[in-house]
């Protein structure tokens, strides 16, 4: 470091020389015209200190450049922190919007119920491929019992399988070992829905002669005293009538998205709803 600034520090020397002599032949010489020696001295000296001045420009603006860079760097960083903050702030706004919506179709639904019920948030789900379960945050000491129906805005989620204290367990509607009573609802045919274990239902003891199409909607029957009447299960996404046997093929695509639930509703106690029905 010491080495790269002698060129620097002898320029200046030099400059500073330069500059001493021709002040002194200017004020030596005065009015009066320069001679030859004295027209060399002075050429000499101009061209000495136009490469000072030079020298002493290349480096200030070298200087410059690099404390602007250096600015310019720090200016970018600190715009690009305000991005992300201004980011991480957004998510936080959006997820609180889409939360307050979610709960605020929840609370509709706790009103089109009958009472009591039970709101519940999604705490775990079964890793295993033999069970379709979730984990609830409500459990016996809140007066939830095995059996009970679970039902968020979209549709029928399942059942209680099991309930500890503080926490309990909800066989999904598609499990193989779920089955529900419902009703094709534009012309009441009954059947039963049973879990595929996939991501559909199969619509069970419908008759070939039965009027079925694709879309139709799929409701609960109210019978078994566990789901009310007319709560929606799905719709119709295949048909197969086979020459063999008594009864259609149906899937059902259910009308919940099971792997995006969050928010459920436990309906506690069973309730007699002759005749009435949700979601029409």
């Amino acid at each position: 470091m010491r080495q790269k600034n002698k060129p620097i520090k002898a320029y200046i020397l030099f400059g500073a020389i330069l500059t001493f002599i021709l002040i002194l032949i200017a004020s030596t010489v005065g009015r009066q015209e320069l001679n030859g020696p004295q027209r060399f001295g002075l050429d000499v000296i101009g061209k000495g200190q136009y490469l000072n001045t030079r020298l002493t420009n290349t480096f200030s603006n070298i200087w410059l450049g690099y404390v602007n860079l250096v600015n310019v760097r720090k200016e970018n960083q600190h715009l690009k922190d305000e991005l992300d903050s201004f980011k991480k702030t957004n998510i936080t706004y959006r997820e609180a919007v889409a939360t307050n919506v979610r709960l605020s179709k929840l609370l509709q639904l706790k009103d089109a119920l009958p009472p009591p019920t039970l709101t519940a948030q999604i705490v775990g789900r079964d890793p295993s491929l033999w069970f379709r379960t979730i984990i609830i945050d409500r459990g016996s000491s809140e007066g939830v019992e095995k059996g009970m129906p679970v039902v968020t805005v979209e549709g029928v989620v399942g059942q209680i399988l099991d309930a500890s204290p503080n926490y309990s367990k909800v066989l999904l509607a598609n499990d193989p070992n779920s089955a529900i009573d419902v009703l094709i609802q534009k012309n009441r045919v009954q059947g039963i829905v049973k879990g595929k274990g996939t991501g559909n239902y199969q619509l069970l003891y419908v008759l070939k002669n039965a009027d079925v199409e694709k879309g139709d909607a799929i409701v609960t029957s109210g019978l078994g005293d566990i789901f009310p009447k007319g709560l929606p299960v799905g719709s119709v996404s295949h048909i197969t009538r086979s020459k063999r046997g008594m009864f259609q093929k149906i899937e059902i695509e259910p009308a919940v998205d099971f792997p995006q639930l969050e928010y459920l509703i436990i309906i506690m106690r069973e309730h007699s709803l002759a005749g009435e029905e949700f979601f029409k």
